[in-house]
């Protein structure tokens, strides 16, 4: 039993980062405190209403906390923990977005430039982020038909000569580094351009562009010419785009707020080099007793704390909380200072309050959707937890399906549903190891007894990378009471108890209803939470089905692939992945074949002998 008065006692003065705990262990809120005793013990004052402390109190069971050196590493490494373990009144940001960069390999010989989502710690060069993928699109044929860096993935200086050169030269977009004709320090000129333009010094490339195209006209290179002013109008036509007035030149991000009935939308204006390159709107979920700044300085330290490029300045429309500890740690984030402000005149306090105004027309709009996923969703949840008439909360589903071909390549999925959505990076797949032939039961057993012997495990060790550290509030199996029978019995073995229902279908295979407590619950058809079930059945056996499907089909490549001399893992798994199967490998010429990473003229030979030769021959 968790002693709260002594633990309450020996809690330091010092800051740090707090963490909440209902009854089953399951992280419920995360806090920071400048001087963790003081933060923690307003918690259990009678009468204290700090905000979100009446919610969270009647749940909390145990807390633990973490000392930390000074505030900003508490901020750091409560956003860490909010992101780990997704706490239920804890401020979320819903939206899963990763916003496209251009990413110039300078640190290659003969750099590339494309499209990118993960930036990497390397030595290349990042531009953005861009809001939409069709900006990033429009930017890159802009510079390949200007600048025609190359696109290959080829390996200099190694690769020089060894080919001919690709039709991106022949149509006058590559310079071709590969045919040797090309040097590091004119292709260097093109780089160069490319920063530029990137960088949005437009009147430069510009003049340049032109100096260029009336060369080409002198020298009667009327094509050449042509395109060039093609390219001049493309640049000046984006320019346009982007042009905000009264605007300095500078990185800066504003950010409005609209809230109603425990919903949010968070609205951005993206302005970069003093031009609004893009807006973007965020839905976050919070405690309705969060104030409209705190709504704020959540979803700052959450945003942020995630996304590789930060802004010099940040205009809110409230003053919020622990201004200057987020400003010091945004401010290490990027290696210079960055400043958060709250205009209260002028230009800027304009441009706050047409975010603030573009976010409520945000959620006017989408007001109806909302209510109506939240029907789709928790409220569903409500439905099913009435329905069955459980005792506790449900959030976290996670459920279980066995596939099979006639007792062969068995393999199992376990999907996860959050607040009635489905939670994909929680999804985890099984090969069955102990069991042979078709016997759900057994495979069934050996899945839940691996899965929570791994929570037991990685609880028990507190591992870096956690995947099954966190309970479920309910197992939905696909079958009926025999299946929920068996799950009952392997939990109680490894002594955990989770609440087990059966999701059963009629003759027609279609879900019929659950089993709960040995007796069959039947939802109405045309109910939120007859839908949900619906879909979490659906959505296990499909990802059960593909997974058994993927297991046989590479089965079958090593089958084909293993008997060709020089093939081995290595290669086998990057010509599957090259090519996507069988039948692709086998139309692919010895020249495609030898493109492929690691394949050698002998090997892309020996690939297409095994295939055409044995054909030729039959």
């Amino acid at each position: 039993m968790f002693d709260f008065e002594k633990e309450l006692k020996e809690l330091p003065s010092k800051p740090g980062v707090y963490i909440m705990k209902d009854k089953n262990e399951v992280v419920i809120y995360v806090g920071k405190a400048k001087v963790l005793k003081n933060r923690v013990r307003q918690y259990f004052q009678a009468g204290f209403k700090g905000v979100k402390i009446g919610s969270i109190v009647s749940h909390i069971a145990s807390f633990e906390y973490i000392v930390t050196d000074s505030e900003v590493e508490a901020l750091i490494l409560e956003n860490n923990l909010i992101k780990k373990y997704s706490p239920k009144y804890n401020i979320m940001l819903t939206d899963d977005k990763t916003y496209p960069y251009i990413k110039l390999t300078s640190n290659e010989m003969f750099p590339r430039v494309f499209m990118t989502r993960t930036r990497g710690k390397d030595k290349a060069k990042y531009f953005g982020p861009f809001t939409s993928s069709a900006m990033v699109k429009e930017n890159l044929e802009i510079i390949n038909n200007v600048w025609q860096l190359r696109r290959c993935r080829k390996k200099f200086p190694g690769d020089i000569g060894k080919e001919r050169p690709c039709l991106n030269y022949h149509i006058g977009k590559c310079l071709a580094p590969c045919t040797g004709k090309v040097s590091e320090e004119e292709y260097k000129i093109h780089t160069d351009g490319v920063e530029d333009f990137l960088n949005g010094r437009q009147e430069k490339i510009i003049k340049d562009l032109e100096e260029r195209m009336y060369k080409a006209s002198e020298d009667w290179e009327f094509e050449k010419a042509a395109k060039l002013r093609d390219s001049i109008a493309a640049i000046k036509k984006l320019g346009e785009k982007q042009v905000v007035e009264d605007m300095a030149d500078c990185d800066r991000d504003v950010i409005g707020t609209a809230r109603a009935n425990g919903d949010a939308v968070v609205q951005i204006f993206f302005i970069r080099g003093g031009k609004l390159v893009g807006r973007e709107h965020f839905m976050l979920s919070y405690p309705e007793e969060c104030s409209r700044e705190e709504t704020v300085k959540n979803f700052i330290k959450q945003f942020y704390g995630g996304t590789p490029f930060i802004p010099k300045e940040i205009f809110t429309s409230v003053e919020i909380g622990d201004k200057a500890v987020i400003e010091e740690w945004l401010s290490e984030i990027k290696g210079q200072k960055v400043n958060i402000a709250t205009p209260k005149k002028g230009s800027k306090f304009k441009l706050c309050r047409l975010a603030d105004e573009n976010a409520l027309v945000l959620l006017d709009k989408f007001g109806e959707d909302i209510k109506r996923e939240q029907r789709r969703t928790t409220g569903a949840l409500e439905e099913i937890k009435k329905a069955i008439g459980a005792d506790f909360d449900i959030n976290r589903i996670e459920s279980y399906d066995i596939s099979n071909t006639q007792g062969f390549e068995s393999v199992a999925s376990m999907v996860v549903f959050e607040g009635g959505k489905p939670k994909k990076s929680d999804y985890r797949k099984f090969r069955i190891k102990t069991v042979y032939g078709a016997n759900d039961y057994a495979s069934m057993e050996e899945v839940i007894t691996r899965r929570f012997n791994r929570y037991k495990t990685e609880t028990a060790e507190k591992t870096d990378k956690p995947k099954f550290n966190i309970l479920p509030d309910v197992l939905f199996i696909d079958g009926g009471k025999g299946h929920v029978h068996i799950v009952e019995q392997t939990l109680k073995k490894l002594g955990i108890y989770v609440p087990v229902c059966g999701m059963v279908k009629d003759n027609r295979h279609r879900t019929r209803g659950l089993v709960y407590n040995n007796k069959e619950v039947l939802l109405p058809p045309n109910s939120e939470g007859f839908k949900l079930v619906t879909r979490i059945q659906d959505e296990v056996h499909r990802f059960a089905i593909e997974y058994h499907r993927r297991s046989r089909e590479k089965r079958e490549f090593r089958s084909v692939l293993d008997n060709i001399k020089g093939i081995g893992e290595v290669r086998r798994k990057r010509l599957i992945k090259h090519f996507g199967d069988i039948e692709g490998i086998k139309k692919a010429s010895p020249e495609e074949l030898t493109a492929v990473e690691g394949m050698d003229k002998r090997s892309a030979e020996a690939v297409y002998d095994f295939f055409h030769k044995k054909k030729d021959n039959s």
